[in-house]
């Protein structure tokens, strides 16, 4: 073999195994691991505590989480719900109530808050209704409250509804009671006051316009308790009636 090729072989193999000493020496640095930064919950030597973040003030809160005002955030004084709001109502108030009811609250309760939505009519639990005197008689908190914790078969609609909202929606239920029930008193003095009919004539409507107008009843359409009962009126029935043979006469025709 030639001297040349063999100085040329010698050199590759010196390379190679230079290579390969290096290659793990390089890896031993751990400038990557070894940062110089402070885990949450981890020890540390940094301060005396062995803490690695300096504890919080007693009674620090969070930017914009203070709550200060409790009765905006709770419904409650002195553990009793009240009947007012916690800011003035303004129609912008009232149409924000509007539009979050109409979305989060006409499914069961309906526009007008009868408690016959489109989902009770289907045979889910029937909603309160908002006309009803004794949920009528309740203080403008108590629905805030209830759609912050949910009642009965209703959950919660705190994730969905911000406070603010939330407060609206019980403004605008109150606006839905009044419509519903408002009388002369209640309007202030010196106004202009048009009889309904008065109204629907001015409009073109037909004379038995403003007559009053019925809720449709629901529909046959069997509720949750109502399906419960005929499975398990299933059950008991003999086995000669579960078991009887389908007709299959239909089936073997279209063959």
């Amino acid at each position: 073999m030639p001297m040349h090729s063999t100085n040329s072989l010698f050199r590759w193999t010196l390379a190679a195994a230079t290579l390969a000493v290096l290659m793990p020496v390089s890896g031993c640095r751990q400038d990557m691991q070894n940062q110089p930064k402070m885990i949450p919950q981890r020890e540390s030597s940094f301060f005396a505590s062995g803490r690695s973040v300096r504890p919080q003030v007693l009674g620090s809160v969070a930017r914009g989480q203070l709550d200060a005002d409790t009765y905006f955030y709770t419904g409650m004084i002195d553990k009793k719900e009240q009947d007012a709001m916690p800011f003035p109502v303004t129609m912008t108030v009232l149409k924000r109530g509007q539009e979050r009811f109409d979305i989060y609250c006409t499914p069961c309760h309906s526009r007008v808050g009868n408690g016959r939505g489109m989902i009770v009519e289907r045979g889910y639990k029937p909603a309160g209704n908002f006309q009803a005197a004794i949920i009528r008689s309740k203080p403008l908190s108590h629905y805030f409250r209830v759609m912050t914790s949910g009642y009965g078969a209703m959950p919660d609609y705190a994730a969905q509804l911000t406070p603010q909202d939330r407060w609206a929606i019980a403004a605008y239920i109150r606006a839905l009671q009044l419509s519903q029930n408002a009388t002369l008193e209640d309007v202030p003095p010196g106004t202009n006051i048009q009889t309904l009919a008065e109204v629907s004539q001015q409009m073109g409507y037909s004379p038995n316009f403003p007559d009053e107008w019925t809720v449709p009843e629901l529909t046959n359409v069997p509720s949750a308790s109502d399906m419960k009962s005929d499975i398990d009126a299933g059950k008991k029935m003999p086995a000669k009636t579960q078991n009887a043979p389908k007709n299959n006469s239909s089936i073997k025709g279209a063959r």
